[in-house]
């Protein structure tokens, strides 16, 4: 069987240039009984890690790369009419020292170089070149250029610099789609590969995976350039040959060439890439001379303590003791140090910051920091929520800021830990439903009206599709059926559905790393802010230290209140002391008086506090976390119990301690944590772990731990890993019940 592989592809992430879907990508590879394939999209790195993880997941090797833009002359210049030009050129990582330079060069195009594109020079390329092939592209490259302007003087210089600086690493590029000026451009490089002993390699441009998928492409690129398919005069590929082509296919364009298909697997060989994750790169906190990190946070914590207790009991201290040695063990103390710092300089510079969200809450660490200022104590929160031994996992710190003072603290960061290693996030807007259905209706050329019309028969809901649109709206699926304008539209728009559309900066991400950035990850620039080219969840599987730095407006509303008060009134409120007991607050949301109250001013929670009628702070906490769908189902249950507690029953006197703050009903994650903990006889580790696995909605891995619950586990040699329920005096019925509860609880806390 012939063997063959692509070394020029453009993924999806090739934005509104590419379409090629990488998992499908990657399975029409094994179909075709290849073992290999690149991804070189243009300019940047955004979808390496996808790509990389999803060959390995199918058994194909990955070959890292991107088809960057050279500058005609440095990248540096940057003149109109001069420098909006440019070249194309393919670069591989060989090793992983490659890849790093990989990585530094689409940085540097970016951050350096970008004019109407991001652009790297010669002498870029000469710094960066070690661990990398480079392949002369397409006609859009530097030889192909001269080439095709009958300057073969420039075209042989231009071979000899990059033999130079690559020696046989370096490889003139032939390509073969049925366009005229690349029979011409071949014939001139393969003399030129003859003259200069610089070996040949044959590609493909691919930009879409199945030949068929062609249309599709040309609206895309319609959609690109803001044009229609009856315009003359936009950007289009001249054929339709730009798809993942079979081997045979590919021996058949140039089998008069055998040695440029045979290279394609001499390149492959040489490419070895092996991407490390999990290990983590956080950078160390400077902490005062002569004290260790460990030992500085301690005493830190330990002053905390003494000031937000006033009665420091055993149990506090072996809390605190506790977390404190798991995020030791865990390597997270120069990031609780990291927080506490900056959280500190926005309290010292007067910058309203929030009490803290999510899982740390439940941290009594970052509570005498101050980076929380939630009692977990006082709430019965769970450090297992946040950090845990038994899922090894970065922390998740989301801190909340001023709206018109959060960058203020993020200038403190960058100044504190460096300008190149500190950058925000990137995050990918992608063309869903409607949106898809509207840009190809534009790119069609369709009337406005005519796309509206269909694009407001798919149902404006959270994780909408087309094909879930067909099968939900009858009047669509007619449409879709007898209307063949219609058909097109949608057939192509499925296509398309889901496709990267444009990157931008996450509204609250933000990463600090050891060393500079972009020895880890490549960089972008969207407009003045660098950015990495890995979204949040890339960023924390390469272990990098993400930061939520999130600017609220409602802060703001609080600090400008603050001073009103304090102008008007003569009255100095802090807002951390202020007391939750005021009965005449609890009156005010029980009216519906609700307005400009964060989370609670929506008509239908505004509704639900008039039904409640809250007359604790337990109430509203209760309320928010209900008034979500799914959860929705169980407050008529809650509104009930609340006013008739005497009704309330419980399967166990057990529960009573751990449901009686919500009236019998489960609200909380942390609730199950405590029932599998105390009834069950759980570790907290382990019972997150059975919290995750319902998050996940595992049911058939729920019923193998109802097992568990109800009888316990040993290991193989007898030992009791958890005693189960009915060792710790629970009736099976009772423990059997009760897990089904905790299952109806998995099927409503956790939707989508």
């Amino acid at each position: 069987m012939r063997q063959f592989a692509h070394l020029h592809v453009h993924t999806e992430y090739s934005l509104l240039d590419g379409s090629a879907r990488i998992k499908k990508l990657i399975e029409r590879v094994k179909e075709l009984k290849m073992d290999s394939i690149a991804i070189t999209d243009h300019g940047a790195a955004y979808g390496i890690i996808d790509f990389y993880k999803e060959a390995v997941e199918q058994g194909i090797k990955p070959i890292l790369g991107c088809e960057v833009y050279v500058a005609k002359r440095t990248l540096y210049d940057k003149e109109p009419n001069i420098d909006s030009d440019y070249y194309h050129l393919v670069l591989l990582a060989k090793d992983m020292k490659g890849y790093k330079n990989l990585i530094k060069l689409v940085s540097k195009g970016f951050i350096d170089g970008f004019y109407y594109k991001p652009r790297i020079d010669h002498q870029t390329i000469q710094e960066y070149s070690e661990g990398l092939i480079v392949l002369s592209a397409c006609l859009a490259g530097e030889i192909q250029t001269s080439i095709m302007e009958g300057d073969m003087k420039k075209a042989e210089e231009t071979a000899l610099f990059y033999k130079g600086v690559f020696k046989d690493d370096f490889y003139l590029e032939l390509q073969d789609h049925g366009i005229e000026e690349q029979k011409t451009v071949n014939e001139e490089l393969i003399k030129l590969s003859k003259k200069l002993d610089i070996p040949l390699v044959c590609t493909n441009d691919i930009h879409y995976i199945n030949r068929e998928d062609a249309k599709a492409h040309e609206v895309l690129l319609c959609i690109q350039t803001g044009k229609t398919i009856d315009d003359e005069d936009r950007m289009k590929f001249q054929t339709q040959e730009f798809y993942l082509k079979s081997p045979e296919e590919m021996y058949d364009l140039f089998g008069y060439v055998p040695e440029a298909l045979t290279n394609t697997l001499e390149i492959v060989k040489k490419c070895n890439v092996e991407l490390e994750f999990g290990k983590t790169h956080l950078p160390k906190y400077d902490v005062p001379e002569n004290i260790i990190p460990e030992d500085y946070l301690k005493k830190l914590c330990l002053k905390g303590l003494t000031e937000r207790y006033e009665d420091i009991t055993d149990q506090l201290r072996q809390r605190l003791d506790y977390e404190l040695e798991v995020i030791t063990k865990m390597g997270y103390v120069d990031y609780f140090l990291i927080v506490w710092d900056f959280m500190r300089y926005a309290r010292d510079n007067g910058i309203i910051t929030g009490p803290g969200r999510g899982s740390a809450a439940g941290s009594l660490v970052a509570y005498c920091l101050g980076i929380t200022r939630i009692d977990p104590i006082k709430y019965n929160l769970i450090f297992e929520r946040f950090l845990n031994p038994s899922r090894i996992s970065m922390p998740d710190i989301d801190s909340d800021f001023c709206y018109e003072r959060r960058q203020e603290v993020i200038d403190y960061v960058v100044e504190k830990y460096g300008k190149d290693r500190v950058a925000q996030i990137i995050t990918f807007g992608t063309m869903a439903a409607r949106a898809a259905i509207r840009d190809v209706g534009r790119g069609l050329n369709y009337s406005y009206a005519e796309v509206d019309v269909i694009a407001k028969m798919i149902p404006f809901e959270p994780g909408m599709t087309i094909d879930k649109a067909l099968t939900m709206n009858h009047e669509l699926m007619k449409a879709y059926n007898e209307d063949e304008r219609v058909k097109t539209l949608i057939d192509i728009s499925r296509t398309l559905e889901g496709l990267p559309r444009h990157s931008s900066t996450h509204a609250a991400g933000v990463v600090i790393a050891a060393a500079p950035i972009d020895e880890y990850v490549p960089l972008s620039k969207n407009e003045d802010t660098i950015v990495t080219q890995f979204p949040m969840g890339t960023l924390e599987e390469l272990g990098m230290l993400k930061m939520d730095f999130l600017g609220l407006r409602t802060l703001t509303v609080i600090r400008d209140t603050l001073d009103l008060i304090k102008q008007d009134k003569g009255i100095e409120l802090d807002i951390d002391r202020i007391t939750y007991d005021d009965p005449e607050v609890y009156k005010m949301i029980s009216d519906g008086s609700t307005q400009g109250m964060f989370q609670l001013e929506s008509s239908g929670m505004t509704q639900f506090m008039k039904e409640l009628k809250p007359d604790c702070f337990e109430d509203i906490i209760a309320g928010i976390s209900l008034y979500r769908p799914g959860p929705m189902a169980e407050i008529p249950r809650y509104i009930e119990n609340k006013r008739n507690p005497d009704k309330i029953k419980y399967l166990t006197p057990e529960l009573k301690p751990i449901l009686d703050v919500t009236y019998g009903c489960m609200v909380y994650q942390e609730q199950v944590m405590q029932i599998v903990r105390d009834l069950g006889g759980y570790s907290l580790g382990r019972s997150d772990l059975v919290r995750r696995v319902m998050s996940k909605k595992k049911h058939k891995v729920m019923e193998e731990e109802r097992k568990n619950f109800i009888h316990g586990i040993s290991d193989e040699e007898g030992n009791i890993i958890v005693p189960g329920a009915i060792c710790n005096g629970i009736n099976e019925k009772a423990a059997d019940e009760i897990f089904d509860q905790m299952m109806d609880f998995a099927s409503y806390a956790f939707e989508n």
